[in-house]
């Protein structure tokens, strides 16, 4: 089953989640602020995103700019360690969390591209 986290106040998350139900997708819809995604699905949705952590962020965040995170990412890609700090600040903290983030038994997407969606779901 698909797995979606979402924040009730993102217009990209209610567009994610209408496309889903209007698929007929069976899916499941975390609050992401509440339940952020656990470091086992963080871990597995960066290797869908080939290793891409800053992908993974939700850049435009309040809460990333105020931690600097643009800042100290480089270096925290550069090290197992540095990678593993990144996924517990995403798992404490739900806003630092791009959105829609939906994970699957051979999917993993951040963000809604309605084509990109489309390939992956119904490709």
């Amino acid at each position: 089953m698909l797995k979606v986290y979402t924040y009730a106040n993102c217009d990209t998350c209610r567009r994610a989640v209408k496309w889903m139900r209007a698929h007929d997708l069976a899916f499941t819809e975390h609050p992401i602020r509440e339940t952020p995604p656990t470091p086992a699905e963080l871990r597995a949705m960066l290797a869908a995103q080939g290793g891409e952590l800053r992908r993974l962020f939700n850049t435009s965040g309040r809460d990333y700019r105020e931690q600097q995170l643009g800042d100290r990412l480089a270096a925290l890609e550069k090290t197992k360690a540095g990678e593993t700090e990144a996924l517990g600040l995403l798992a404490g903290n739900g806003n630092l969390v791009k959105r829609p983030f939906l994970l699957g038994p051979k999917v993993g997407l951040v963000g809604f591209n309605e084509a990109a969606w489309t390939a992956a779901l119904q490709g």
